[in-house]
């Protein structure tokens, strides 16, 4: 393991436990292969570091947000087929083809688009049909009142493009709520149509995949050619208090520590941190730590109770999450001194802290949580 005595704060990855966690996912969606989603530096977790194990694990295919995100691949070697999930800007098609990437069409006539370009630059823009089934974010729509197969079809028609998959996406696949399983429900009849209607044409739709984390765990048998995990082969779930069909046993890879960098005792009465919001009902241990928001500690979790553990004690923070520090209350626990390291995620002696109390004391979910830690946090593999 690394060295941390020179560290304030940082994140110690175990990258050999993402293969343990595909062979979960691959447990429950059978031949379905795996798409590895890798947008956000992998949700903060190391794009390329997680990249490599995927391929270690024998994930062939990788999907990014953006034109960016999958150049940070390619210019470190990696070769498979990358799927931009966004739009990619007209004026960088040229980055597009160059990089071998294969685009989303958000809808026909951006598909449109890209085909023209590729045309007048004598070659084809490598793609996927992104079709809306309810998500009403990018896609071309087939969903109630708004049919549109016709532009479906129409892209994969376009001599510029060689259309080599589609896919569609759940909006509420984590809710196993009646009306959210009925709208998911409604998704897949509504992409099993499409599909349907492209055969009946004599398309090939190419490889068809719909499934994010959530759609793994609560519909997991579709028949789809890939699903798209996330946070899902790291071990995590959006928030392990929303219930799930399946109960697989992932492992968590990401560990998040800093260091006590000063322990006083503040008297009766006196406030801590900004805003002045926690005050001291008799005399309390303080202690101050080395992380803070523009480290990814959300401020909106300030003052919510959200505990911590130093030395095997759980600890809760007290007052605001200050940009570079923040303060625990560790009366009673006179051990507690400067050096010591506070495991805020991750497992310290008996105590498991999990990423999702951050998350529900911020207000928010994990994906969000996870993807705002800072690159300032040193990223450790705990192979090392």
């Amino acid at each position: 393991m690394t060295d941390t005595s020179k560290l304030r704060a940082w994140t110690e990855i175990d990258y050999q436990a993402i293969a343990h966690n595909v062979a979960e996912v691959r447990k429950l969606v059978g031949n379905t292969k795996i798409l590895g989603i890798l947008k956000a530096d992998a949700y903060g977790h190391g794009a390329l570091e997680c990249a490599a194990a995927l391929a270690d694990a024998g994930v062939d295919f990788f999907a990014v947000a953006c034109l960016a995100e999958g150049q940070q691949l390619r210019a470190a070697g990696f070769h498979q087929p990358i799927l931009l999930l966004g739009a990619t800007p007209p004026a960088a098609f040229d980055e597009l083809i160059e990089g071998d990437f294969i685009q989303t069409l958000v809808s026909l006539e951006y598909a449109r688009k890209l085909s023209d370009y590729a045309l007048a630059h004598g070659t084809k823009a490598k793609a996927h049909v992104k079709v809306d089934t309810g998500m009403n974010r990018v896609g071309i729509q087939y969903q109630d009142g708004a049919r549109r197969y016709d532009q479906i079809k129409a892209a994969y028609g376009l001599p510029g493009l060689d259309v080599q998959g589609i896919f569609s996406h759940f909006p509420v696949s984590d809710d196993l709520g009646f009306d959210s399983r009925e709208f998911t429900r409604h998704q897949i009849r509504l992409f099993k149509e499409v599909l349907d209607r492209l055969k009946n044409d004599g398309i090939d739709p190419g490889v068809r995949h719909i499934q994010n984390s959530y759609g793994i765990l609560n519909y997991k048998d579709l028949g789809m050619d890939y699903c798209r995990p996330g946070l899902l082969y790291m071990g995590v779930t959006s928030d392990d208090q929303v219930p799930i069909a399946s109960a697989p046993d992932f492992i968590p890879i990401l560990s998040l520590k800093t260091k006590v960098s000063m322990v006083k005792t503040v008297p009766a009465g006196a406030t801590v941190s900004y805003g002045r919001h926690y005050k001291c009902d008799q005399p309390r241990r303080i202690a101050s730590l080395s992380i803070g928001y523009a480290d990814g500690l959300p401020r909106l979790a300030s003052n919510q109770n959200l505990m911590i553990s130093i030395r095997g004690h759980k600890v809760p923070l007290v007052g605001n999450i200050c940009m570079d520090q923040c303060m625990a209350d560790v009366t009673g626990f006179d051990e507690i001194e400067e050096g010591d390291i506070a495991t805020i995620i991750g497992v310290d002696g008996p105590n498991v802290m999990t990423v999702d109390a951050i998350s529900r004391a911020a207000k928010t979910i994990n994906n969000e949580t996870l993807s705002a830690l800072s690159k300032r946090l040193t990223r450790i593999a705990k192979d090392e």
